[in-house]
């Protein structure tokens, strides 16, 4: 590589992801589950033309509000938030169906989804903030006419999303939150297909890249640390993870692992796992679910939450914004801010930073991003199809950098129109 210029940027940049199995993500993933149900059938409801004898209202998924958090710990699981919706799901069933699919099935794993115990307090969301969500501040102050229907849907907080995309891989996301999600997922794969039917349903990846002048140069650290069964020795598990995790991950995303340094269960045993191990709760890995600490974070968390809630569905544009913005090569670092107030359509601010890599003046692409996209909440929701029962989903391995179909917000579809509104034929 030869000798480093006194004034290059030397450093190294680590993120880390979790499996299913890890109690935070468990929690995710049932909050979303009981989101993606009640979309189901509430769209049923709205198909079949039921109206609520209490109520007096129709069944529509456009009306759905949803807002659930999930706590877990030894033996139990507590599910709580507010939820608006005409439709009835069994969430017992869907709690312990998606634990059972996580492969949480006996004592052996530390926890049983046909013997924890459930508890539900889900109740109606508040009257006051429905108010502003189902009318703009714009439509209650006359402000506009309501002939645009983009005007009438208030968003369902306040607070600020930021989006993040760079060229360090393919799909656009920093490479070290990349290569530890894709870790993470195969280490999932090698336990359901039985190619290592010892493992067990927790587990953390973590991997570190070295950067010179903020560009990706090597790996020098990766961190696997998985539950197991107690009777299988350290060695063989390092074994195993080098030769069906790390070697076939990385190959398939042609970065070398040759020279970086290889970290497996580096406390010896872990066996004591998911719930009995360590309490779970949704929203509490949100650097996971984005970019692993590269760009920075408005706070809010994801799981649980329906499209009007801007924490969600906002933080999803940011990334489809920036992610256009880098594909259509206006710069090869974006990072995007929005900020909304409770109940008003219109974002209050927006940002956009290129840390200095961008090909066009930034205020040449911030207008661009003004005219090319409509980020009042309504919008978004049509733009990305969010009334869609596709959250478990999202709930584990990132939302972001995965290209399904699913995934709307990864479309590089607004390419040609960013490039035109910045002025580059």
């Amino acid at each position: 590589m030869g000798e480093l210029s006194a004034d290059k940027r030397v450093y190294t940049f680590t993120s880390e992801s979790v499996t299913e199995g890890h109690p935070d993500k468990m929690c995710d993933q049932i909050s979303d589950a009981i989101l993606d149900a009640i979309i189901v059938r509430e769209a049923e409801l709205e198909k079949e033309g039921y109206v609520s004898p209490n109520s007096k209202r129709a069944a529509s998924v456009a009306d759905l509000r949803c807002a659930i958090e999930t706590f877990t710990t030894t033996g139990i699981i507590t599910v709580m938030g507010e939820v608006r919706t005409q439709a009835y799901v069994d969430v017992d069933k869907i709690v312990r169906e998606v634990v059972e699919d996580i492969g949480y099935t006996g004592s052996d794993m530390g926890f049983d989804a046909a013997t924890c115990a459930v508890a539900n307090y889900i109740h109606p969301q508040s009257a006051d903030i429905a108010l502003g969500v189902d009318e703009s501040y714009e439509m209650q102050h006359g402000t506009v006419d309501g002939s645009d229907p983009y005007d009438t849907i208030g968003a369902g907080d306040q607070g600020v999303m930021f989006g993040y995309a760079c060229n360090e891989t393919s799909a656009l996301m920093p490479m070290p939150i990349y290569l530890a999600h894709r870790l993470s997922e195969r280490l999932t794969e090698v336990r359901k297909n039985n190619t290592l039917p010892y493992l067990r349903p927790d587990g953390k990846t973590q991997v570190s890249v070295r950067y010179e002048d903020d560009k990706p140069v090597s790996v020098e650290t990766i961190l696997i640390s998985t539950q197991h069964a107690p009777d299988v020795e350290t060695d063989q598990i390092r074994q195993d993870m080098i030769e069906h995790l790390i070697k076939p991950v990385f190959a398939l995303e042609g970065v070398s692992a040759d020279d970086a340094e290889i970290y497996v269960n580096p406390t010896g045993r872990f066996v004591v796992g998911g719930p009995m191990g360590d309490t779970g709760l949704t929203g509490r890995k949100v650097i996971v679910d984005t970019y692993g600490g590269m760009g920075r974070h408005g706070g809010g968390a994801f799981s649980g939450k329906d499209w009007t809630k801007v924490d969600r569905s906002a933080a999803y544009a940011a990334r489809w914004v920036a992610k256009n913005i880098v594909a259509a090569g206006l710069a090869d670092r974006c990072e995007v801010q929005f900020a909304y107030a409770i109940g008003v359509a219109h974002p209050l601010s927006l940002l956009v930073e290129t840390f200095g890599t961008n090909t066009v003046p930034v205020n040449s692409i911030e207008a661009a991003v003004k005219e090319v996209f409509d980020l009042r909440p309504a919008a978004i929701i049509d733009a990305l199809d969010l009334r869609r029962p596709i959250y478990r989903l999202t709930s584990a391995y990132g939302h972001f950098g995965r290209e399904l179909p699913e995934f709307t917000w990864e479309q590089t579809n607004r390419i040609d129109a960013l490039r035109a509104a910045a002025g580059i034929a």
